[in-house]
């Protein structure tokens, strides 16, 4: 179940990773120079950014993994739901604060004079298109799991009876009899089983699929910011960056660990979705210092291909934030019947999205 969306996860990591090169091009607008560039300097903020930000995502990530040996981190805990609601919100305002207001740069920019940039609102319409991607993708992928479940079910369910009525197939009138009251409790059984399991099977399968969702869309603007920071040559553009991103990657490895421990994958998935998250920043990083000495973020190559993504990692996101972590939590029962636990998600909510939009003035 998981195969694919990695697949098409590194394939998406490979695909973004390869267009910067096609960014490097002649620019009419001037490329953005000053005195405060250092080369030396900036590269080691840069190393000491791909550190920062591999521990934090790691750490971030695993923390919800500890419920087993915590009971107060585990899914079904207010704690759990506080912090969730608060890496919700890290990733909301990521979309809204920082991604989206640089989409709208990038694509606005006076450097795109030819093309229709100037002409329409792209980055809202890609935005826009990203979120229903995404609607779709989730939909089809919990439908069709939830289809395949069903039929497994009902396949569980066939063989039961066919074996039940093949071990009483033999025998006289009392046999017969034995029969038809042992076939009919194990339909009863089964349906009873079904029934009681269904609600359970079908929250896992959405648990499985925002999880993977999420990363997919995470990998997106995780790659785009990692280059953006490698290939800057201003130490105090960098300086600012590896606080926020560390602090933005934490929060947002909070989140998606808290989506991978409810779907509850086996340990060898655990840790691949982990370490593919950990990892797309600093390889974003390293490949922004590979073509740092040739790339132009005034080209109107890399401000197209960094507009299009930002904005489709917005649109992604914000689906993701709202839809699939926000509304699931807080249309819980559990959540629902605790007036005490709607006050602290809330609450909770608020703080993430206040403190990463505050990250703003720095980042």
């Amino acid at each position: 179940m998981a195969a694919h969306p990695k697949l098409a996860a590194l394939c998406c990591l490979l695909a973004v990773a390869s267009l910067p090169l096609l960014a490097v091009a002649d620019c009419e607008c001037e490329a953005s120079t000053g005195e405060e560039d250092d080369k030396s300097r900036a590269l080691t903020l840069k190393i000491v950014a791909i550190f920062c930000i591999l521990v934090a995502s790691s750490v971030g990530c695993a923390i919800p993994s500890l419920g087993r040996r915590f009971p107060a981190l585990r899914p079904d805990t207010d704690l759990f739901f506080a912090v969730k609601a608060f890496a919700a919100g890290v990733i909301l305002a990521t979309a809204f604060v920082h991604i989206l207001p640089d989409a709208f740069e990038k694509l606005g920019s006076p450097c795109l004079v030819d093309g229709p940039w100037q002409k329409f609102p792209f980055t809202g319409l890609i935005a826009m298109l990203a979120a229903i991607a995404t609607l779709v993708v989730d939909t089809i992928a919990t439908g069709y799991f939830q289809r395949a479940q069903a039929a497994k079910t009902a396949a569980v369910v066939v063989v039961g009876d066919v074996e039940t009525s093949g071990g009483h197939a033999h025998g006289g009138h009392g046999h017969g009899h034995g029969h038809g009251h042992t076939h009919g409790m194990s339909s009863v059984v089964a349906a009873a089983a079904t029934t009681s399991n269904g609600d359970d099977s079908t929250q896992l399968i959405r648990h499985r699929v925002i999880s993977q969702v999420l990363e997919l869309g995470i990998i997106v603007h995780s790659v785009i910011i990692g280059m953006s920071v490698g290939a800057s040559e201003s130490p105090s553009t960098i300086r600012p960056l590896v606080a926020a991103l560390t602090f933005h990657q934490f929060f947002e490895g909070l989140g998606l660990g808290g989506c991978i421990v409810q779907a509850k994958f086996r340990l060898k998935q655990v840790l691949m979705m982990t370490l593919f998250f950990s990892f797309t920043t600093p390889i974003g990083i390293v490949i922004g210092i590979g073509i740092s000495s040739a790339y132009d973020e005034n080209s109107p190559n890399a401000l197209i291909i960094e507009g299009v993504l930002d904005a489709a990692a917005a649109g992604i996101l914000n689906y993701m934030a709202l839809v699939d972590l926000l509304a699931q939590d807080f249309m819980n029962p559990r959540v629902q019947n605790n007036g005490r636990l709607q006050v602290i998600i809330n609450i909770s909510l608020l703080v993430g999205t206040a403190l990463m939009s505050m990250l703003a003035v720095w980042a």
